[in-house]
């Protein structure tokens, strides 16, 4: 599988989800559809990670195509007048927090492949009424915006999702201004996966089997350039996280997955900074 078949599997994967979001069918990493139970609710890695003050005002549609692993936005420390990018921006839940953070003098950008979603997040921004929000199309290993343009990047659970992602940690460096952030929210592995599931292309696409171990993920970085690099881990999934997980992707012997996952994949908030 190269990362140019990966890249247009998630592509279709996520558009897909986020048609679904919209018309209130179950979502999230585990994917869409019958198998994934009951209508609204979301897997075990993409429910419960925001607080309903912070989701008060923000139109329905962000909300339900939302399909990270964490909030980074509440843990980046945004400040008015500063400059942020989501990569894998989705339905713009983290977008349109971020540009009131950053209100006023600021600007939040999202970054987003799946013509699906952008239309959906350019939607809820004319609902929410945020001026102070771009939203564009493209890829997170090709950043569209010019180098030290950006004070703060975040990002949620989508960097795990790419196939190249050196190219990812080396563009968020050339992007971000001297001194600015790299603070997202991703899934991270506590230890290796089994073969089996990592080939599991459901997992790959929902967020699991291409996630990188911690400290493959703090090298990666470092590699790139970036220095104060740290693994915040936010919630560990156990054996009952785990089974809901391979019951609803679908992804073959659960069993197998359970064994091989269990206490093994995490969402951790990850900081980092530019020089």
């Amino acid at each position: 599988m190269t990362p140019d078949d990966l890249k247009e599997k998630v592509k279709q994967r996520y558009g897909s989800a986020a048609s679904a979001a919209v018309r209130g069918e179950s979502g999230g990493c585990c994917g869409t559809g019958p198998s994934c139970g009951l209508a609204g609710v979301k897997d075990p890695i993409t429910r419960d990670i925001y607080a309903g003050e912070e989701t008060a005002g923000l139109p329905e549609d962000a909300i339900l195509a939302s399909f990270g692993c964490g909030n980074p936005t509440a843990l980046a420390d945004l400040r008015p007048g500063e400059v942020v990018l989501d990569l894998g921006s989705g339905g713009g839940i983290d977008v349109l927090l971020s540009a009131k953070r950053v209100a006023p003098g600021g600007k939040a950008y999202g970054l987003d492949m799946t013509p699906e979603m952008l239309s959906i997040a350019r939607a809820n921004q004319a609902k929410a009424g945020v001026a102070n929000a771009e939203f564009l199309e493209g890829t997170i290993e090709a950043i569209p915006l010019p180098d030290a343009s950006v004070d703060v990047i975040v990002s949620n659970c989508v960097i795990n999702l790419s196939g190249d992602k050196p190219r990812v940690f080396a563009e968020a460096f050339r992007v971000l201004r001297s001194g600015g952030r790299f603070a997202v929210s991703d899934v991270v592995l506590r230890r290796e996966l089994p073969e089996s599931v990592r080939g599991s292309m459901e997992l790959w696409t929902g967020c699991v089997a291409g996630a990188l171990l911690q400290q493959d993920y703090v090298r990666g970085l470092e590699r790139a350039g970036f220095v104060d690099v740290g693994v915040e881990p936010t919630r560990v999934f156990e054996k009952g996280d785990v089974e809901e997980m391979a019951s609803r992707s679908g992804c073959g012997d659960g069993g197998a997955a359970v064994d091989g996952m269990d206490g093994a994949v995490m969402s951790a908030f990850i900081r980092a900074r530019k020089p």
